[in-house]
């Protein structure tokens, strides 16, 4: 068993960066199956017929599960040992996905899919932990933090185009074997090339802080969601404060135990602390309005799934090599110039997108959406350097559990926000429409969601459907541009934050 305390200024061996290859593998898989599953949903819905209700576990149990399970499953790599449980991982993923592929229920398909989101959740802390202890020089670190954030970049780039090109040609099954060979490679060299760690001193896992964890953070997720989905409702708000509970007494547990899930300590650090509060500030306004973007591109312009996951490529692109030059960055300039920096740019971007003015200018947003993405990119690598920077090596997977877990915040959190923005701007707009003429019925349809809008008006015949398209469309691009700005002040924000909190607390 390797030692943890290895001197920080040794440099990686050729094994080691050989290694990182193989570890950005799993990673460019987990990113790529949060997305690819959408374009799949059309012939999900033919094939298995599921209720309403059921295809939305379909599409959510996956990320529901990473982020229940992220802290927990980081912190028993730190026990059992981060590449015995990579590997445990990879070979339930497969197995998985291969079940995924071939079911014939919608229940089948929800079980499948929520183990697949329990194995991936594997996947993220033990890599990331892995690179803490396979890179001891600072610099090498860096940049093989800017390597794995990328990989995760690249799946969401490739995961659209690559969805798109095999269901033109297959199944919608196979959307799921293309993550058969992929772990498999990973389980026949991973013993050979990934060194092992773990913590000598761990004790058992503690299985009550565990499930406080899991319960903790999927109530909250969940609560974000449904808000995102159909309102302010008694059902999330509900969920919301049964995870703020259930994590207040999961801190006051963490804190009376002599060997806890999570090391509370490490919030009492600065830059940990500013580095998570970062990430979820960034993802917030990131991932929100990437969704209605993506909306823009398919409801508002009619665009298919392929081609707008082509417009939308560049942005993953983008975030990669962010993601690479962060490192390079970093050493010219302090880290908190960068990250404020970054985010007075993609504000800039934001406020780009704020003058769409119309229904059919896919060019300005493309321009603002490139602005935010170069503004972006590189802060994710940068903060993840700074959270393993400050953890203890022998908590590096519960620390990597962390980071990833204020991601999956930051972009639930801006999903719900932003969500809850976009639809009571977009009613609101709707309603001060007369749409005389048109039958109740449909006006209802059309007021509730632009595709709503959109089902109501191929129904209708002569003038009465097109105006109707052309009067929700531009509710939409107006809800867009609110929701736009609202991002605009939050990176804003969130600059002023960085500049303060990282100057102050750390150099």
């Amino acid at each position: 068993m390797a030692d943890v305390t290895e001197p920080h200024s040794e440099k990686a061996t050729q094994r080691s960066w050989i290694g990182l290859a193989v570890l950005a593998l799993p990673c460019v898989l987990y990113s790529m199956d949060l997305t690819v599953l959408h374009l799949a949903v059309p012939q999900i819905t033919a094939a298995l017929k599921p209720s309403s209700s059921a295809l939305l576990w379909i599409v959510d149990i996956y990320g529901f599960m990473i982020a229940g399970t992220l802290v927990t499953m980081g912190t028993l790599g730190d026990r059992i040992g981060r590449r015995r449980i990579l590997l445990i991982g990879a070979a339930v993923f497969g197995i998985t996905s291969v079940l995924a592929a071939f079911s014939t229920s919608s229940e089948m398909l929800i079980i499948a899919r929520a183990l697949q989101g329990l194995s991936a959740a594997t996947l993220a802390p033990s890599t990331l932990s892995l690179i803490r202890n396979m890179f001891h020089d600072d610099q090498e670190r860096s940049f093989a933090i800017g390597v794995w954030i990328g990989a995760f970049s690249v799946g969401a780039a490739i995961g659209p185009v690559v969805g798109g090109l095999i269901l033109a040609h297959y199944w919608w099954g196979a959307v799921f074997l293309i993550n058969v060979p992929i772990m498999a490679l990973l389980l026949a060299v991973g013993p050979s090339l990934l060194p092992e760690f773990r913590d000598p001193n761990a004790r058992p896992l503690d299985i009550v802080s565990a499930l406080q964890s899991m319960v903790a953070v999927l109530s909250i997720i969940y609560g974000m969601k449904k808000i995102a989905e159909s309102g302010v409702e008694p059902l999330p708000l509900f969920a919301i404060g049964l995870g703020i509970l259930v994590g207040a007494y999961f801190f006051q547990r963490q804190n009376e135990l002599d060997d806890p899930l999570i090391d509370v300590r490490l919030f009492g650090v600065r830059g940990f602390s500013a580095a998570l509060v970062t990430n979820i500030v960034t993802l917030f306004i990131i991932f929100g309005i990437f969704l209605f973007i993506a909306q823009y591109l398919q409801l508002v312009l009619g665009m298919g799934p392929l081609e707008a996951g082509l417009w939308t490529a560049p942005s993953g692109i983008i975030f990669a090599f962010g993601s690479l030059a962060a490192p390079f960055l970093v050493r010219r300039f302090e880290p908190y110039a960068v990250i404020a920096s970054g985010l007075y740019i993609s504000a800039l971007g934001f406020a780009v997108l704020t003058q769409l003015g119309g229904t059919q200018r896919p060019a300005l947003l493309f321009i603002g959406m490139i602005i935010i993405c170069i503004g972006a990119a590189p802060i994710g690598a940068i903060t993840t350097d700074i959270v393993m920077t400050e953890a203890p090596p022998e908590r590096a997977g519960a620390a990597s559990g962390i980071s990833e877990t204020s991601f999956e915040f930051g972009g639930a959190l801006g999903i719900a926000v932003l969500g809850s923005i976009m639809t009571a701007i977009y009613r609101g707009a709707m309603a001060d429409q007369a749409l005389s003429g048109i039958p109740a019925e449909a006006v209802a349809a059309a007021k509730d969601t632009l595709g709503g809008a959109i089902a109501a008006a191929g129904a209708l015949g002569g003038k009465a459907g097109p105006q109707l398209l052309a009067t929700a469309r531009e509710a939409f691009v107006t809800a867009f541009e609110v929701a736009s700005a609202v991002s605009a002040l939050g990176a804003v924000g969130a600059a002023v934050f960085a500049a303060l909190v990282f100057r102050n607390g750390r150099k």
